[in-house]
């Protein structure tokens, strides 16, 4: 009896440590890396500059028509945000996971309601464009659901052949051939913007699965000139180029915008003029609270303003890529270079439009213009992207290929990539190729046998 009692106590010590190791192993999973502390800070700081902003481009307006209190935009803005910003809390834990099974169906439901924007009485049309399904405040654009469905289509279908960048007829037929049909009938609605964002981010995701160049530039000759057929065929899209080369000479029709815009940010200066004190947004400036949102921010804040905001979207982009590169599997990559591609080519081509580098495309700035659509599809697909950072890899099962292919397949990825390794097994592999094996050891072992 006089020896169980120090037994039971060293057994009490030992599980009394073990809980204060699961403890502090546990508050360390629960710790953020640096990239979903980047990502969060941006996005966060994002939608707090484009509440302040919307506010600042809607309420005068609102309240010169007898619209009410003028913040009915912020409230509309902020419910969004939160319904967007509790979606992107959810797939930022397991978003990986959830979503690589539903990704067939997501894909079939958007061309389903891209092709419904054509129905009448169900498709709304605005300023000559068939965007939108639903009624009143409540309108859904399915082009926004589109693009992001489209990411993660083109991450499943490369992660599970990778081989398949290297030969255009394979790459065609199922990638291709979805995504161009996805852009033309984007393209009918006329969205000119989407349909770009869509190109330029699988373009993006093409490069980090590795497609040769020679390949590449095939593929973007004929994206472009597609572009310019239909440009020439439309009569909406022509105009739209013609205001681009020359806004000026069209000022009093289809270089409006163009020119209001270009107003406002050279009103603004370095400095700006002041929060709330833009003129441009009073009847003058269209689209004030959506698509030309930046030429209110240049006008009120001037070029510092506008720097500071291009800063956070350098941050994205930054962290974006940095989660990429650590991704563990070609899967999980290919998701984070799509969606930082998605954010950071949708925001040059709002501020490239605005600045008149680029036709007028109508696509809003992420995270700061007014919309429901783009606003909460881009928050889930930055809770994706945070998913990826805290090292989800999700499952994509490889399709068996020959023994020469598979090798070549596996040569073209990097380390972190070759299937779903975990660091064990990088290990175990290390030591069977002698990669952490020194020079000489086992000759030495030997010889002293």
């Amino acid at each position: 009896m006089p020896k169980a009692a120090p037994r039971r106590t060293r057994r009490k010590e030992a599980s009394r440590r073990s809980r204060g190791r699961g403890a502090g192993s546990a508050g360390a999973a629960r710790g953020q890396s640096l990239e979903q502390r980047l990502l969060l800070t941006a996005t966060l700081c994002l939608l707090a500059f484009g509440a302040v902003m919307v506010y600042s481009a809607s309420s005068a307006t609102t309240l010169l028509q007898g619209g009410g209190t003028g913040s009915g935009d912020l409230i509309r803005f902020v419910i969004y945000g939160a319904l967007g910003l509790l979606v992107m809390r959810v797939l930022a834990r397991d978003g990986i996971a959830r979503v690589h099974s539903i990704t067939a169906p997501l894909l079939v439901t958007s061309f389903v309601l891209v092709l419904a924007v054509h129905v009448p009485h169900l498709g709304v049309s605005v300023n000559g464009a068939r965007r939108w399904i639903g009624s009143g405040p409540l309108q859904f654009q399915p082009s926004e659901l589109l693009k992001l469905a489209l990411v993660l289509y083109a991450a499943t279908l490369v992660a599970r052949r990778p081989a398949r960048v290297h030969d255009l007829r394979e790459l065609a037929r199922p990638l291709l051939i979805v995504v161009g049909a996805a852009c033309l009938l984007v393209f009918s609605q006329p969205d000119l913007g989407t349909a770009m964002v869509i190109a330029f981010t699988v373009g993006a995701m093409l490069v980090a699965a590795g497609i040769p160049p020679r390949r590449l530039a095939t593929i973007v000759g004929i994206v472009l000139g597609v572009v310019l057929l239909y440009a020439l065929a439309r009569p909406y899209a022509r105009a739209r180029l013609t205001s681009f080369l020359d806004p000026w000479a069209h000022a009093s029709s289809s270089g409006f915008q163009a020119v209001q815009g270009q107003i406002a940010i050279g009103s603004g200066g370095m400095f700006g003029v002041g929060p709330g004190e833009s003129v441009q947004k009073i009847f003058y400036l269209p689209e004030a609270p959506t698509d030309f949102i930046l030429a209110v921010i240049a006008e009120e804040l001037g070029v510092v303003g506008v720097f500071g905001l291009l800063f956070l979207y350098g941050l994205i982009a930054y962290a974006g890529l940095r989660t990429a590169q650590k991704a563990r599997s070609l899967y999980s990559a290919l998701i984070a270079v799509g969606v930082t591609a998605l954010i950071v080519s949708q925001a040059l081509l709002n501020v490239f439009a605005v600045l008149g580098l680029a036709p007028l495309t109508g696509v809003p700035l992420p995270f700061v213009s007014y919309g429901s659509s783009s606003m909460i599809v881009m928050l889930a697909g930055m809770g994706l992207l945070m998913n990826v950072a805290s090292g989800a890899t999700g499952h994509v099962r490889s399709v068996p290929t020959s023994r020469r292919s598979a090798a070549d397949a596996r040569s073209r990825e990097s380390g972190r990539w070759d299937g779903e390794r975990s660091p064990e097994k990088d290990r175990d592999r290390r030591g069977r190729d002698g990669g952490s094996r020194r020079a000489g050891a086992r000759g030495r072992a030997s010889a002293a046998g």
